[in-house]
């Protein structure tokens, strides 16, 4: 049985000026703040820490493109069944400039010719990483060393263990959806079966 309310609700934005400050990052990558960090907020220290980790992770260091961190963080939140996170990623996915294409052929990523022999692998360990227990054998080892290095691998599960984060914290505080997030789910992610769930 689903959840019908959130766990704990979330603050107003400005109860903390300064997790309020430092959230105004998600403005640039969801268009608003998400009521996961406005629950968080609750331990201002949290929060504070799980931004910075976000920022941290989620910077564009190179051939690990903005656009394809959030496919691979959607990959692993649809991996362990996150709606709210797979909502967000996609959304996140399209603010920065992910082709449609691979959008909407995620999941056909193994042999779709919008993804490159380099992004396949990169989803590919995102499943595998984000099983319990964990996926990863020694072969997608050698397989991601032959398209990325060291640093843009630690890239790569910088992101899939930041939504390993999150989709343990929004599904089981069942956190309310937001209404852009929601649009976005519905638009990109409703033909493979995607709802809001328990996020209502």
């Amino acid at each position: 049985m689903e959840c019908a309310m959130p766990l704990v609700d979330p603050l107003p934005a400005d109860s903390d000026a300064e997790v309020a400050e430092l959230a105004k990052f998600f403005n640039e990558t969801l268009g608003f703040c998400p009521n996961s960090v406005l629950t968080m907020m609750r331990r201002p220290a949290i929060a504070k820490a799980f931004i910075g980790l976000n920022v941290a992770v989620m910077q564009n260091q190179g051939r690990v493109t903005s656009a394809l961190k959030r496919l691979i963080g959607y990959v692993s939140s649809h991996a362990t069944g996150c709606r709210y996170c797979q909502a967000h990623t996609i959304r996140a996915a399209e603010r920065y400039g992910a082709e449609a294409t691979q959008m909407e052929h995620v999941w056909e990523f193994r042999s779709h010719p919008a993804f490159s022999e380099a992004e396949r692998v990169a989803l590919e360990f995102a499943v595998a990483a984000s099983q319990v227990p964990n996926a990863v054998e020694p072969g997608l080892h050698a397989r991601l060393r032959e398209h990325w290095d060291d640093g843009e691998i630690v890239e790569i599960l910088g992101v899939i263990a930041l939504f390993g984060y999150l989709n343990r914290w929004n599904d089981s505080m069942a956190t309310t959806l937001e209404e852009g997030a929601e649009a976005s789910g519905r638009q990109w992610l409703a033909h493979e079966g995607w709802t809001r769930g328990k996020h209502v």
